[in-house]
C-alpha cells in the first residue's frame, strides 16, 4: 500500500504549515518554495485542505494560510482523507462500484471494513505535531 503523490504532498504542506503555527500566516507561494512542491499543486491541495477545514485562508493585508486547528488535533488520517476520501483498502465497498468479478461470491468482502478501520485507526494515532519533529 502506498499513498498517492497528492496525499504525500498534502502531508508535506501541512507539516510546513504546522512549523509556522503561532507565527505569521504563510502564503501558498511560500509553502511551494519551502517544500519544493510545484505551485499549482500547492494551490490545488490548499483548496482541498481548506475545504476539509484543516487550513484556514484569509485575504488582504496580513492574509495567508494558517492551520484551522492546533497541529496536535490534526491527524495523518485527516490529511489523507482530505485528499483521497475515506480510507479504504479496496473499492468493492464503495456504493456503485461493481469492478470486481468476484464481488457476488467473495467471502472476504464482509471483513474489509475491519481492515479499513484498523488502518484508519493507525493513521489517526499519528499527529501532525509528530511529523514536524526533528528525527534524531
Amino acid at each position: 500500500m502506498r499513498l498517492s503523490n497528492m496525499a504525500d504532498y498534502a502531508v508535506v504542506i501541512m507539516a510546513a504549515a504546522a512549523r509556522h503555527c503561532g507565527g505569521a500566516r504563510i502564503s501558498a507561494g511560500q509553502l511551494a518554495k519551502e517544500t519544493g512542491v510545484p505551485g499549482p499543486t500547492v494551490q490545488k491541495l490548499v483548496s482541498r485542505l481548506s475545504s476539509a477545514k484543516l487550513l484556514r485562508s484569509s485575504r488582504g493585508v496580513g492574509g495567508g494560510l494558517k492551520l484551522a486547528r492546533p497541529a496536535a488535533a490534526i491527524t495523518l488520517a485527516d490529511i489523507v482523507e482530505a485528499v483521497e476520501g475515506p480510507i479504504a483498502m479496496t473499492a468493492c465497498l464503495e456504493d456503485g462500484r461493481q469492478e470486481c468479478t468476484l464481488e457476488d461470491a467473495c467471502s472476504v468482502r464482509p471483513h474489509w471494513p475491519i481492515v479499513n478501520e484498523a488502518l484508519r485507526g493507525a493513521l489517526t494515532q499519528v499527529r501532525l505535531t509528530q511529523l514536524t519533529e526533528e528525527v534524531q
